[in-house]
């Protein structure tokens, strides 16, 4: 299932509206003879691939896959056909999918004489390659990042604005390598107007990756002339967090960066659209400076929005935390 699981984060970013599946196939032997993800919208799926892959050797054997087989007609047909055409006689699979036009696959195999097991490492994938997707299925809303960088007394930049570069170059890089894996960028028109970002994905020599995300811009008014999102960028006209969303979800997005200033981290809090919080903080003091965050729709404690922490890692000298709304 590790395996299968690195197969889905390798193709994670590149099968939007579709979850980026990862399976691997063992033979009667237990031998791992076929790798497989999900390809883009339209093209076969992770364990098609993985078949695809281990041809005549499949006969008898075992699928491992991190998403429950479909069992439905869409652009391609059902993966449990595929598995049961194939020969295969156990299936392991990760998580069920909540959809449920695509859902039943396990009892489809199983009305076929096919042994299932549901679960395994279950909560690597949930929290992983397939956290976007999953919340997307179940809402019908884009899964929401929250990406923001600050000193240690919480400014994202100094009193005269000045914010290149709070966090280090390591936090930069491994930003940019997110970027890659996600469906979209959001920004204000504060941030265009102040830092005349690109919101492109690149690596450590400034060169653009092979995939970039959906720029999108958020605010009536009009983008600086000669803007470099003037032309590149998708410019919603709007406040309002569930338009936007809903904006995007017509344009297939699923994972989502929120990387816009303060008042559009504001919005998103105010409206409960913010499903994950990435902070890189800095071993630094300013001591003045505009917040992450203003007007998050809390005037006393009993009101602050309550965060689980997932995880708190090094990154160079910056600590990386992810934490995510309580329920």
């Amino acid at each position: 299932m590790a395996l299968a699981v690195a197969e889905s984060e390798r193709v994670r970013g590149s099968t939007s509206p579709n979850p980026p599946v990862g399976c691997v196939v063992l033979d009667a032997h237990g031998h791992a003879v076929g790798f497989g993800g999900t390809q883009p919208a339209g093209g076969p799926h992770a364990e098609v691939m993985a078949l695809k892959e281990a041809g005549v050797k499949a006969q008898g054997g075992t699928a491992v896959v991190t998403l429950e087989p479909c069992a439905h007609y869409g652009r391609t047909g059902p993966c449990t056909e595929a598995l049961l055409e194939a020969g295969i006689k156990h299936v392991v699979h990760a998580v069920s999918d909540p959809n449920p036009r695509a859902a039943g696959g396990a009892e489809r195999l199983r009305k076929a004489g096919v042994t299932v097991e549901s679960g395994l490492l279950a909560d690597e994938v949930s929290k992983g390659p397939l956290r976007a997707w999953l919340h997307y299925a179940r809402t019908g809303r884009p899964h929401v990042t929250w990406k923001y960088a600050a000193s240690l007394d919480g400014r994202i930049a100094a009193q005269d604005g000045t914010s290149q570069w709070i966090s280090s170059e390591t936090s930069r890089k491994e930003v940019h390598d997110l970027r890659a894996k996600l469906d979209a960028i959001i920004v204000g028109t504060g941030t265009v107007r102040s830092d005349d970002p690109a919101l492109t994905a690149r690596d450590a020599d400034g060169i653009p990756l092979p995939r970039q995300p959906l720029p999108v811009v958020v605010g009536r008014s009009d983008l600086p002339v000669g803007a470099k999102l003037q032309h590149t960028a998708l410019h919603l006209r709007t406040h309002d967090p569930d338009e936007v969303l809903t904006a995007l979800v017509a344009e297939g997005v699923v994972d989502v960066l929120l990387e816009g200033g303060p008042t559009v981290a504001g919005a998103f809090l105010r409206a409960g659209r913010i499903d994950r919080v990435l902070a890189y903080v800095a071993p630094a003091l300013l001591g003045a400076g505009p917040a992450a965050v203003l007007d998050a729709g809390v005037s006393t404690i009993t009101d602050a929005v309550r965060l689980t922490v997932e995880d708190v890692t090094m990154s160079g000298p910056d600590l990386r935390i992810s934490a995510v709304p309580q329920t």
